[in-house]
C-alpha cells in the first residue's frame, strides 16, 4: 500500500546486463537499490559517466526491465502492468525531460507541447490552452509558431520542460537537461525547472553531473559502486 506522500519507491532493485563477451559474466550496474521520491519533491541523483544514472532512472519510468525488485509508481506495482497500462501511465502522469530535447522538427513549439496533451485525451482547443499557458510561463509566448531549427538550444529545453509538464505529471523525469546547454542557458534552465516545480507541485528525478545543480535539490543521493546513497 502506498504511504500517503510517496509517489514512487524502489526498493531492491537489481540490475544487469549481458556480458559482452562470449562466456563472460553479466555486467551488474545496480544492486540492491532502494530509493523513495515523495510528492512536490525534488531529487537529484549525481555520480560518474556510466555508474548506472540513466539506467536507474529508465528503471523508475518503467521504460527499462530490471532483474529483481520493486519498483511502484503512486502505489501501483509497474511490473505487473502490461505495455498498455504503463504507457497510458506514461502519457498522463509521467513528464520526460532529456540532455537534446528531442523537438518534433517539422511543429511549431506549440505543436510540440499541444500534441502530447492531445494524445493523453484532452480536445484540441483544451490542449491548445494548456500549451500557451506553459509556453508563456517559460518566457516563450513570442515564440509559439517557431519551429525547433528557429529556436535557440535554451529555447528547446524550455519547450521540452512545458511538453514535460503539459498533463498535470506526477513526477518529471530529467536526464541531464542542461547537459548541452552553455552555462549561461544551463542556469536557466536549472532555476526554471525548479521554479516550475515548485509551482506546478510535481516531483522530480533529476539525474545530472552537475552538483551545483543538484544541490539545489531537495534530497541529493550518490550513485557509487551500484548502491544509491546519501550525498553529503
Amino acid at each position: 500500500m502506498k504511504k500517503s506522500n510517496e509517489i514512487l519507491t524502489l526498493k531492491n532493485i537489481k540490475k544487469s546486463f549481458p556480458a559482452t563477451a562470449r562466456g563472460g559474466e553479466p555486467l551488474l550496474i545496480l544492486d540492491a537499490v532502494d530509493l523513495t521520491i515523495e510528492k512536490a519533491t525534488s531529487v537529484a541523483i549525481i555520480g560518474k559517466s556510466g555508474s548506472g544514472k540513466s539506467t536507474l532512472l529508465q528503471i523508475s519510468a518503467g521504460l527499462l526491465a530490471y532483474d529483481s525488485g520493486t519498483v511502484l509508481f503512486d502505489g501501483k506495482d509497474i511490473q505487473k502492468l502490461n505495455d498498455t497500462a504503463m504507457s497510458a501511465i506514461r502519457s498522463s502522469q509521467m513528464g520526460f525531460i532529456f540532455q537534446n530535447s528531442l523537438l518534433l522538427d517539422d511543429f511549431s513549439a506549440l505543436e510540440n507541447v499541444q500534441i502530447p496533451a492531445m494524445i493523453a485525451g484532452s480536445g484540441e482547443q483544451e490542449a491548445r490552452q494548456k500549451a500557451v499557458e506553459l509556453l508563456e510561463l517559460v518566457g516563450l509566448g513570442d515564440r509559439l509558431d517557431h519551429k525547433s531549427d528557429q529556436l535557440s538550444g535554451g529555447e528547446r529545453q524550455r519547450v521540452a520542460i512545458a511538453r514535460a509538464l503539459v498533463n498535470n505529471p506526477l513526477v518529471v523525469f530529467a536526464d541531464e537537461p542542461t547537459g548541452s546547454l552553455d552555462e549561461r542557458n544551463a542556469a536557466l534552465i536549472e532555476s526554471m525547472l525548479l521554479s516550475l516545480v515548485d509551482i506546478q507541485k510535481v516531483a522530480l528525478l533529476l539525474i545530472t553531473h552537475d552538483t551545483l545543480f543538484a544541490s539545489r535539490c531537495d534530497h541529493v543521493y550518490h550513485l557509487h559502486d551500484r548502491h544509491v546513497e546519501v550525498s553529503h
